[in-house]
């Protein structure tokens, strides 16, 4: 069978930053500063917290903002964190949840210490009102004085505990707290009252006390406060949508837009026909079943209505589902199609076409007068003849009040008024209340016209309990009366009685117990006859010991031994109520016999009863009881009773008579109640009275010990004070029933205000054992305020553990020996003490020091003075002892420490001093220690001057270090200077040596030069190690990055692309003017020779084949691409040398073409002439590529012959080195634009060459088939030739415009020999 399902769980926090908030976060005003108490990583102990804008891990790490909480580290791994402002303590931190959730525990780990005090809260209403889940405190009873600290008893307990509030750990520590608390079983998971206590809408923490050192008691300020404040890594609020068992997830609510990852949705998606939010209600026309939560094997699904398809609408009635039987309760509204009834069951009969009967409707509860439908329109909801009702009126004829109303009128718009009946106080069968008078029907216990009265004094709590209102129940004997306060259904209690029913006594007090008015026989007056005489020889009290492992049946410090015939009379002034009371006698048999006379004793008492304001006002009683612990009944109420008893057996222990109260007399036992007879039958079931009788008492059962609390607080309307004694017990308060306080060792009584038998001295610590010695004892108990023990003959001492006086050895005492010098010796060990005679020893035996001879008795000698060199007491001895000498029969003396020779009669090596005459004494030389006491020579045995000086010390006292050394003279602490020579003034050193601050070993520096050693520059200057000191560095103010150099070169920290010892130069591998700008060289490293450029044009040097600014180009004479640069072919020199000689030329005429241009003349030259010889070198350039030589010949002969012809007819020559694309129609172009000519004198030198190579060609006839296989290599030669050229020359040539193409000139050349 399905039941309940229930959403997942996750971290409430995730996806509501917006909805978490703090009362105090640091910094979000402005950066506030904060210390930690221990910081042992870093130095730092005090940082800036600045929360004005959300946390960023790159640009706002130090924003402590509360929603830092919900993730433990931010994308960096870095740790995150909430903070509040310094010293605050009530600060909270408050979640507000969008709808109703499932809250189960949460977790917080704090950056500091957790605080000292704390509680959860939680609200189910969105934040109207509060209730506490839980209190956390270092000192529960202190902070939170009213909650309770014991352990978790039940599963909605409201307790405090301690174990999350110590002050460790001071980091990283955690507060874990779980709704359901693993350690209480919980029966149902899924009952109402466990769903009740998960339900939250808001949650609160409410921080109240910090943790601190104790510095912030004594001094508020700000810079105190500090390192005081909350602050919290991690917050995890576990929980899940709250459904009431009818979801198995949950989408978003409706208006939150947030969709994180993981994020516990509000809206739970309904199952069993249930809608809205958290599934609390049944969906429309599923209401035959009362919503319900689901439980675990029923989900109480919603059914639907069954209206017959007449209607669509339908409510529950808790009426109509208890007069069925609980079968359904669904009623449906609004029936259509000619129908009625709770389903619509009923069919409406037709109205009769041709007969239209008058309406029938009260006027008083129907609208318009009583007016009806005239005829039926199911489309317009009309039914002939219906009536229209009033808002609250019912009925066909709209003549009765609705349920919930009442009070019928005409003059009342709506028909009805409500009743306004309270719903916890109403029946709810039937009518809420009185179709005519209003009155509600309330429940058994519930009163007022609107059921919204408890029945007053005696019940309260209104409720929806089925009696409405709970019973006060107040104590029937710790309650003045069983009414109590109908707000809160406290009893009125008797003093020192608390709680709600009155039954629980006030800390200090206790409950008197049945056997409470004892009185001891020890304490009673011993008589022997009716009148007393005191105790005497027939009675007499005795102290009972108590044996650890043996049950003691007896009370107060012993018993009191009574004879046969003797008696007892006991006086009773203290008697608290006036009623009947049982007399109990406990007693034992002194001695148990096996004889059949003494196993039942026979037991006389005689009673005597005194009035105090009338003493001739008396009357007798006699009893007699064969058993122990007797009791019979006396009847009295401001009588002092004296009781006096006879023992027909010998002897007897009574040792105490008990009165008992008749309880059955008590207001709470008479009667036939039946609360009466349920606690009269209590007393006999849990044998309440009975375990009174008994010895020893049993424990009592707890309803005895609730019926008994009732009969004191009766007796002594109240509870009883303690009154426990403060020295003898260890607390104020004592047991609650009976009043025994806890009684600190070897204390006893009550109120432990007396020493335990075998004990004395009460005092704060108790009571001491007197611990009285077995054999020299008469017994175990001492004076209960010295402890003296009463001793034997021939004992003494407290204990009674010592021999007299004279004597040792106990118990075997014997007489000490002293050898007559003295009479007193230690009792244990027989050791004489204070010998006479100026003797000394275990037994006086030897003389004392500075007396000799032989004190023992019978050898006729005694002790007398050693002469060393005086005797003692003249002033002048200064020997410790002497002895005889056998074999030269002197005296020697043992000297005293600073004195030496036979009689002492001289200084010791190491002091000094004039002891010749009496009075003068040697006292040590006063050299600080730094002397050999050993070495005769080290000081002046007469004036003490020190003479030879150890460890580097020097001085008259040996008191300061020698020059060259330092430190503590002392402590033998003198070290020698570490001064620099090379920073040392030079008038301070010697050989190598420099002296120094004889304290400090402070060194004398030279100019500009620091250290305790002098052994560096001061700041900003350099050239350590000269005479004159140090140099200031000079650094340049702006291309150096701080005024500081290196103390031996000098050299600057520059900035990028400045060097030189000042920064006043360019960087290595820079150039430039460090005036202007620094740039750097950039040299190829394959093509440069140094890294380091010209410093004032920046060209780098080349090696051989690279050429360029920076050496990363192949250069003249070479080929390839760059660094790949190959020497070209030998013969490129000749080439080179005819190119460079054209180059020349070209020059030439490019200055020749300039005075052209400026002159202005412009000599007539032609264009059809140029196009035949450019057509011709065309010709000769394809010859060549075909390799036809014969061909190639003629037509350069014949070439050769055109061109000398037109030189000498015009006078005109070109030569050009340009590249093939620069063709004569290029040069006639510029020849237009420009007119230039050049001088006849260059035409003849071109003729000249141009001769030279028509004679080269034809000395190569017997050349031809070597050229014609190195045709092809040379044509690929020629090519990168003038690719080179062109690249050099390009800018200067670009206005040339006369001559052949370059090209034809070079292959022209080529046709020379190649060798």
């Amino acid at each position: 069978m399905e039941g309940s399902c229930y959403p997942a769980t996750g971290n409430l926090l995730i996806g509501r930053a917006i909805n978490l908030s703090a009362t105090s976060t640091c910094g979000l005003h402005g950066p506030e500063h904060y210390c930690i108490v221990s910081h042992l990583q870093e130095l730092d102990k005090c940082f800036a917290c600045n929360s004005q804008r959300p946390y960023d891990p790159y640009y706002h790490k130090n924003s402590h903002r509360v929603e830092n909480v919900i993730q433990l580290k931010d994308s960096n791994e870095d740790l995150t964190w909430w903070q509040s402002v310094n010293g605050e303590e009530g600060v909270s931190i408050r979640l507000n949840l969008e709808a109703e959730f499932h809250f189960t525990h949460l977790i917080m780990k704090f950056k500091t210490f957790r605080p000292a005090a704390m509680l959860i809260e939680r609200s189910a209403d969105f934040g109207r009102s509060w209730r506490p889940y839980r209190y956390f405190a270092y000192n529960c009873t202190k902070t939170f004085p009213r909650v309770p600290g014991h352990a978790l008893h039940y599963i909605n307990d409201v307790i405090c505990e301690e174990r999350y509030s110590d002050i460790e750990p001071s980091t990283e520590g955690e507060v874990i707290y779980k709704v359901l608390d693993p350690a209480i079983h919980v029966k149902d998971p899924y009952s109402l009252e466990i769903q009740e206590l998960l339900r939250i809408t808001n949650l609160r923490i409410n921080f109240t006390k910090l943790h601190t050192l104790g510095d912030n008691l004594l001094d508020r300020r700000s810079d105190v406060l500090q390192k005081y404040y909350y602050s919290l890594y991690e917050l995890v609020v576990r929980g899940s949508c709250f459904c009431y068992g009818h979801a198995s997830e949950c989408a978003p609510v409706p208006g939150v837009d947030a969709r994180d990852s993981g994020m516990i949705h509000g809206r739970c998606v309904c199952k069993h026909n249930t809608e809205g939010l958290n599934c609390e209600r049944c969906r429309d026309f599923h209401n035959d079943l009362a919503w319900s939560p689901a439980e675990a094997n029923d989900p109480h699904t919603c059914r639907e209505c069954n209206c017959n398809g007449h209607s669509n609408h339908c409510h529950f009635d808790m009426a109509v589902y208890l007069a069925t039987g609980n079968a359904g309760g669904g009623v449906c509204d609004h029936c259509l199609h000619n129908t009625m009834g709770r389903n619509c069951e009923i069919r409406i009969l037709q109205f009769n076409v041709y007969h239209i009967p008058s309406c029938d409707c009260d006027p008083v509860g129907s609208m318009e007068g009583g007016v009806c439908d005239s005829h039926t329109d199911l489309d317009m909801g009309m039914i002939a003849g219906q009536c229209r009702c009033k808002l609250n009126v019912k009925a066909t004829r709209c003549d009765y009040c609705k349920e919930g109303y009442y009070g019928l009128a005409h003059n009342d718009p709506h028909g009805c008024q409500p009743c306004n009946c309270d719903p916890r106080g109403t029946i709810m069968l039937g009518a809420p209340c009185d179709q005519i008078s209003g009155d509600c029907s309330c429940k058994r216990y519930v009163t007022g016209r609107y059921c919204n009265q408890c029945l007053v004094r005696l019940y309260w709590g209104l409720g929806n309990d089925l009696a409405g209102c709970r019973a006060c129940d107040c104590d029937f004997g710790g309650a003045y009366s069983n009414r109590c306060m109908v707000e809160n259904g406290q009893c009125d209690c008797r003093r020192h009685l608390i709680g709600r029913q009155c039954s629980d006594v006030q800390p200090g007090y206790f409950c008197a117990p049945l056997d409470y008015y004892k009185y001891e026989a020890e304490d009673a007056v011993g008589t022997d006859s009716l009148a007393p005489t005191g105790k005497g020889p027939d009675v007499r009290s005795v102290h009972r010991e108590r044996s650890q492992g043996h049950m003691v049946t007896w009370t107060g410090l012993g018993f009191a031994r009574v004879k046969d015939g003797a008696g007892l009379v006991f006086t009773i002034d203290n008697i608290p109520h006036a009623m009947e009371y049982d007399i109990m006698i406990r007693y034992e048999p002194e001695v148990h016999s096996q004889s059949s006379s003494m196993s039942s004793p026979q037991l006389t008492i005689y009673g005597v009863f005194r009035n105090d304001s009338d003493p001739l006002n008396f009357f007798t009683f006699c009893y007699r009881k064969t058993a122990i612990g007797s009791k019979f009944t006396l009847h009295f109420t401001s009588f002092h009773l004296s009781l006096t008893f006879f023992t027909t057996f010998h002897p007897s222990i009574p040792p105490q008579l008990v009165l008992i109260p008749k309880y059955t007399e008590l207001l709470g036992f008479q009667g036939n109640d039946p609360a009466a007879e349920e606690r009269r039958d209590e007393m006999v079931r849990y044998m309440c009275l009975d375990s009174f009788m008994a010895m020893p008492m049993p424990m009592l059962a707890e309803m005895c010990t609730k019926l008994i609390c009732s009969i004191s607080a009766i007796l002594h309307d109240g509870a009883l004070q303690c009154q426990c004694d403060p020295q003898g017990s260890l607390s104020a308060e004592c047991d609650r029933v009976g009043g025994q306080c806890r009684c600190k060792p070897n204390v006893i009584g009550q109120r432990c205000d007396q020493c335990a038998p075998g004990t004395y001295g009460f005092g704060p610590y108790g009571c001491t054992a007197c611990d009285c010695h077995s054999q020299g004892s008469l017994g175990h108990q001492c004076d209960p305020v010295t402890g003296q023990c009463p001793c034997r003959q021939g004992a003494s001492g407290r204990q009674c553990s010592d021999c007299q006086p004279g004597q040792w050895g106990f118990p075997s005492c014997r007489p000490c020996q002293c050898n007559g010098h003295t009479d007193d010796c230690n009792p244990q060990t027989g050791e004489c003490q204070t010998c006479r005679d100026y003797t000394d020893g275990q037994y006086c035996e030897r003389c004392v020091n500075g007396f000799f001879g032989n004190p023992v008795l019978g050898s006729g000698d005694h002790c007398r003075p050693c002469p060393c060199p005086g005797i003692p007491g003249s002033g002048h001895s200064n020997g410790d002892s002497c002895h005889t000498d056998i074999s030269s029969n002197q005296i020697l003396c043992n000297c005293k420490q600073g004195y030496t020779g036979p009689r002492c009669e001289r200084c010791a090596p190491g002091y000094y001093g004039n002891i010749e005459h009496p009075g003068g004494q040697c006292l040590p030389c006063q050299c600080s220690g730094n002397i050999d006491t050993q070495d005769p020579e080290s000081c002046d045995p007469r004036t003490g001057q020190c003479l030879r000086c150890l460890y580097n010390t020097d001085g008259a006292s040996c008191s300061d270090c020698k020059p060259g050394y330092y430190g503590n003279a002392l402590a033998q602490d003198c070290r020698r200077c570490t001064c620099v020579t090379a920073g040392t003034q030079q008038s301070y050193c010697t050989d190598g040596h420099c002296h120094c601050d004889r304290q400090t070993g402070a060194c004398p520096c030279r100019d500009n030069v620091v250290g305790h050693n002098c052994d560096q520059c001061a700041p900003d200057y350099w050239n350590y190690g000269t005479d004159r000191g140090c140099e200031r560095c000079g650094c340049h103010p702006l291309h150096a990055m701080g005024s500081h150099c290196n103390m031996f070169s000098g050299q600057c920290h520059c900035q990028q692309g400045f060097g030189g010892r000042q920064c006043t130069e360019c960087e290595q591998f820079h150039w430039g003017d460090p005036r202007v700008q620094c740039e750097e060289c950039n040299c190829h490293p394959l093509g440069s020779e140094m890294a380091q450029c010209d410093r004032v044009t920046g060209v780098c040097e080349c090696r051989e084949g690279a050429v360029g600014r920076r050496c990363d180009e192949c250069a003249r004479g070479f080929t390839g691409v760059f660094p790949k640069c190959v020497r070209c072919h030998p013969c490129f020199e000749l080439w080179d040398d005819a190119v460079c000689m054209i180059r020349r030329d070209l020059d030439h005429i490019l200055y020749d073409i300039q005075r052209i241009l400026e002159s202005g003349e412009t000599p007539g030259v032609g264009d059809k002439r140029i196009l035949e010889l450019e057509n011709k070198l065309a010709q000769v350039q394809d010859l060549i590529r075909d390799g036809d030589w014969d061909r190639l010949h003629q037509l350069i002969g014949q070439s050769i012959d055109d061109l000398r012809k037109y030189i000498h007819k015009t006078g005109f020559c070109v030569k050009m080195t340009m590249p093939t694309d620069y063709g004569l129609s290029h040069m006639r172009s510029q020849m237009s634009n420009t007119t230039m000519w050049h001088s006849r004198a260059e035409i003849a030198l071109t003729d000249g060459r141009l001769m030279g190579v028509a004679r080269e060609l034809n000395g190569t006839a017997v050349q031809d088939e070597v050229l014609r296989r190195n045709l092809t290599q040379m044509e690929r030669e020629l090519r990168d030739l003038n690719t080179t050229l062109m690249h050099h020359r390009q800018k200067q040539e670009n206005n040339l415009s006369s001559g052949f193409q370059g090209n034809a000139f070079l292959l022209t050349r080529s046709s020379s020999p190649v060798t």
